[in-house]
């Protein structure tokens, strides 16, 4: 006889709870309930968001909480060459994200960084004459025919001299699993060489060599490349992407989706937005909320419509964050056969429902279409926006 307990309570939001299993309730003792009640996801979620809003604070970064100001088109990260063009378009002009942020992913591949690659270099690579620095900053300009592109960004551990003299670079990367991993990206490659011709021309010397080291962060195993400077994939490669994607901002011209491996669409932040997802949306621009999606993380939705004055929320959005409606403007409900227009609350419907609401006037008629909220590009346009400059 099986005698296994399958009672079990999942913890929810805060002060909800659902019973799983057979039997009478399962209730915690007076000893424990106000433990369990605040151990629940929401709460958790909050804590962690509110951490990392102090954390940035502490360490002087406030500009890491919330999104980023949009760059100058002259502008790149070294992290974001000869990724998907598209996608680093979206990211730099500020597109709202359909997914939460990766936090777990970035934690784990800081603490690796930190606490396991860096004792690592001083214990059992450098020479007695080496040290490791966290980080170096660059800050440089190369000369294309679209004009001079600004590159920027903090290296990941240096070995350098006494003088601090950068003698080897390395850039860290972590992935779940190493299998398959026989050479290095081809955008890290690009990130390595960035850096290198950064340290170069911050020290005045040639920084011409890297180690791309991939660490697993579920056996810490590690897989390490060791390149040079290559002069030709820096200048026909790198910058020539560098500088047409800077035309891509200039000209306000949404680049092709060109992703090194098609995975990457699985886990991209604009998929939908993009034309690579399940709905029927397919090469939008950076501009607006799509209608009818209601997957959007709240905090996503929220820091949009903090960072444009002149968003709104979409009805559909507005039936899924109902507390935001009370605090921000929503557009209207519209047909596009009919050309009426409906205020959000004057229709019935819930995020949940797989089809829109359909047009009371319509059906008045005797025709059966649907209502939606604004295309993306009949929405407000964002405030900011490519700027030309560094």
């Amino acid at each position: 006889m099986d005698s296994e307990n399958n009672e079990f309570v999942l913890l929810t939001n805060k002060g909800e709870t659902t019973q799983t299993g057979p039997g009478d309730a399962v209730e915690a003792s007076p000893e424990v309930d106000e433990a369990i009640r605040n151990l629940d996801p929401d709460t958790f979620k909050n804590w962690w968001q509110e951490r990392q809003v102090a954390g940035n604070i502490r360490n002087g970064q406030p500009y890491f909480n919330g999104a980023s100001p949009v760059p100058p088109a002259h502008r790149h990260s070294p992290n974001k060459l000869l990724r998907c063009s598209r996608q680093v378009y979206y990211s730099q002009e500020n597109a709202p994200e359909e997914s939460d942020d990766p936090s777990g992913i970035f934690w784990a591949g800081s603490r690796f960084e930190e606490d396991v690659i860096v004792p690592f270099l001083e214990q059992e690579v450098i020479t007695a004459d080496q040290y490791v620095t966290n980080s170096i900053w660059i800050d440089f300009s190369v000369s294309t025919d679209v004009g001079d592109l600004r590159i920027k960004g903090a290296t990941d551990p240096v070995i350098v001299t006494p003088d601090y003299d950068p003698v080897l670079l390395t850039e860290i990367k972590t992935k779940r699993s190493l299998d398959g991993v026989e050479q290095p990206n081809k955008h890290h490659k690009a990130q390595a060489h960035a850096y290198m011709q950064g340290l170069s021309e911050k020290f005045e010397e040639e920084v011409r060599e890297a180690v791309l080291l991939y660490g697993s962060r579920t056996t810490f195993d590690i897989t390490p490349f060791y390149i040079q400077f290559d002069p030709e994939f820096w200048r026909e490669t790198v910058v020539e992407w560098a500088a047409q994607h800077t035309s891509y901002r200039m000209n306000n011209t949404l680049p092709p989706a060109n992703p090194e491996y098609a995975w990457e669409c699985e886990f991209c932040s604009y998929a939908e937005r993009c034309g690579m997802g399940e709905r029927e949306f397919e090469d939008e621009g950076a501009t607006g909320l799509l209608p009818l999606f209601t997957e959007y993380p709240r905090e996503k939705v929220t820091e949009y419509l903090d960072t444009h004055s002149n968003a709104k929320l979409t009805p559909a959005l507005a039936y899924a964050f109902s507390d935001l409606a009370e605090e921000h403007a929503v557009h209207d409900w519209s047909c596009r056969g009919c050309g009426e227009t409906y205020e959000w609350q004057s229709i019935e419907w819930r995020p949940s429902n797989t089809r829109p609401p359909h047009c009371p006037s319509c059906e008045k008629q005797g025709e059966r279409r649907f209502l939606s909220g604004p295309q993306p590009v009949d929405q407000q346009p964002l405030t900011g926006g490519a700027a030309d400059g560094t």
